[in-house]
């Protein structure tokens, strides 16, 4: 005779629907060697926030991928008001700015 627990056991099937993910790791450890001087100005911005080296070196990358992304669209946008410019002048202008944008200067 077996137990209700046996039984009850016998009757459930597990079925895995892809929709559970294996679990993240909130954080990874990089390892990054810094030139001295840029390695003193972050503990010194560390240090005038309150925050350490660590959390500094999160935010100022943080700070740069957003600047990056924003950077990068507002190539985009510049680039598609030159296409769809008609007015030679205002496309000569546009097409400087992108020349600017690309090349420094």
């Amino acid at each position: 005779m077996q137990s209700a627990f046996a039984q009850a056991r016998r009757r459930i099937k597990l079925v895995h629907n892809g929709g559970m993910r294996a679990a993240q790791p909130k954080n990874v450890r990089q390892s990054v060697s810094l030139p001295a001087k840029v390695a003193s100005q972050v503990r010194a911005m560390a240090k005038s926030r309150r925050l350490s080296a660590t959390r500094m070196l999160v935010e100022l990358i943080e700070n740069g991928i957003e600047a990056d992304k924003r950077k990068q669209q507002e190539f985009f946008d510049l680039a598609e008001r030159f296409r769809s410019e008609s007015d030679p002048d205002a496309a000569k202008r546009l097409g400087d700015q992108l020349g600017r944008m690309v090349f420094g200067s």
